[in-house]
């Protein structure tokens, strides 16, 4: 990350993560797909169950993914900056961190479970269903949490192949699990969030073992397992702010899923199918924001000020490239895959609005997200934050509540992304004209080296 060209280590950086994201994304992709054709009459019901949990789960799980990038650049500032007694107290916090915090999300969310539920409005029919899913995925936090904190570890020093395996074991593993308990044993959405827990307590497992063995500077050891208080500050401060940025989408989501719901089961069968192929797209372009963070925090901790800006021109060009492919992928075999998850073609058709209306404004996300990353790697983590919280929230809020009453249709719902994400991305390369943070930065070493 430090020496030599970028281009070709973005890509080697940046797939991987995506990889392993959308792996993690196949989790609840499978719930729904071994639901939605083998629990017989309901599977409608048990479809739109799964799917009413989507924003709740993303919500938590991307608030965590975010405070977890904060261990990524503190991890790779200390590295650039060749601090290697800050690299072991950053690794040891981050994985006694997200165990603590995983079993609190477990207990704070058992208690508000029925009451969330209740409050997006879940049909009757589907409540229950809906209820019993989520009180066991939240039984598993803490394995989730661990394993995306020990990615985020790995990442910090441009590891991404080692996370991206454990998740393709646990994944294939979990697609076995879902048919045995599903098929075999009768059971529903209860047997697909039992196999999701069980999963990913092996891919968190397989990592640990990992930092265990491994001869890197990341190296776990069982009695350094404690929390320093001033690195777990720093790793709060950079990645609490994207951990909220991230999460705003979820909040967002969870209003525009309550208005979903009001439109009946086929329109939740619908909209839970074509997320969970929408977020192949977002992992894509996620990746790279990653890519972008870790590769100029090293950068910035060296002083390399130069790669850093290098590093945002060749994360927005790849990324649109590769990004433009699957995007193209995803429209024209849309139905196809819609079917998998449910053949039902009022699904499929309703599922095709989400797919062609939030795709294709993925461009924009791409946009936003890199700029984020790239002010992230030189620890401006707030604004970036702030802003997304204004124009995703504040327009999705203000769409659902003032545009959705005088035209209640899924379409119409559908059109705020487009609209929030344009504005987001827009509002973010202001941000960046205005900080210029190389040519700050740029500026201090300057003067430092004139004194």
């Amino acid at each position: 990350m430090l020496h030599g060209s970028i281009w070709n280590k973005i890509p080697q950086f940046a797939l991987p993560v995506a990889a392993t994201a959308i792996l993690e994304q196949l989790f609840n992709a499978s719930d729904v797909a071994v639901v939605g054709n083998f629990t017989g009459a309901d599977r409608t019901l048990a479809v739109a169950a799964v799917g009413s949990n989507s924003s709740i789960i993303s919500l938590i799980v991307n608030l965590f993914i975010g405070i977890a990038l904060g261990t990524n650049v503190v991890i790779a500032h200390a590295i650039g900056h060749g601090d290697r007694a800050s690299v072991e107290k950053a690794v040891h916090t981050s994985i006694l961190a997200s165990l603590l915090g995983g079993a609190a999300v477990t207990v704070f969310g058992e208690l508000i479970a029925a009451p969330l539920l209740a409050a997006l409005q879940v049909p009757e029919d589907v409540f229950p269903l809906a209820l019993l899913y989520l009180r066991i995925y939240l039984l598993g936090m803490p394995v989730i949490l661990l394993y995306n904190f020990e990615s985020a570890i790995f990442r910090s020093v441009g590891e991404t192949k080692i996370p991206l395996a454990a998740l393709a074991a646990s994944g294939v593993l979990n697609v076995i699990l879902n048919l045995f308990f599903v098929i075999v044993l009768h059971m529903t959405v209860n047997g697909v969030a039992i196999a999701t827990v069980v999963s990913n307590a092996v891919s968190s497992l397989i990592l640990y073992r990992r930092l265990r063995t491994t001869s890197l500077e990341i190296r776990v050891e069982p009695h350094r397992l404690k929390i320093d208080l001033s690195i777990l500050k720093r790793i709060l401060q950079i990645g609490l702010p994207a951990g909220i940025q991230s999460a705003v989408f979820s909040a967002a989501n969870i209003v525009i899923q309550s208005a979903i719901n009001s439109l009946g089961t086929v329109v939740m069968a619908a909209s839970s199918a074509a997320y969970n192929i929408e977020i192949f797209t977002y992992d894509i372009l996620n990746s790279f924001s990653q890519a972008c963070t870790t590769f100029v925090g090293q950068n910035f901790g060296a002083g390399q000020i130069k790669r850093c800006r290098k590093t945002l021109a060749l994360c927005l060009g790849e990324g649109v490239f590769i990004l433009s492919l699957a995007i193209g992928a995803i429209l024209f075999w849309g139905k196809p895959l819609l079917s998998i998850f449910n053949s039902d073609p009022e699904v499929v058709e309703t599922g095709y609005i989400r797919l062609m209306l939030i795709v294709t404004a993925h461009i924009f996300s791409l946009l936003y997200e890199v700029t984020s990353g790239y002010l992230r790697g030189f620890g401006i983590s707030l604004v970036p934050a702030a802003l997304t919280t204004l124009c995703i929230c504040g327009i999705r809020i203000a769409w659902i509540q003032l545009v959705f009453p005088q035209d209640p249709t899924f379409r119409t719902i559908m059109t705020v992304y487009p609209v929030s994400l344009a504005a987001t991305a827009l509002a973010m390369f202001a941000a960046l004209l205005y900080y210029r943070p190389a040519r700050r930065f740029r500026a201090i070493q300057k003067a430092g080296s004139s004194q």
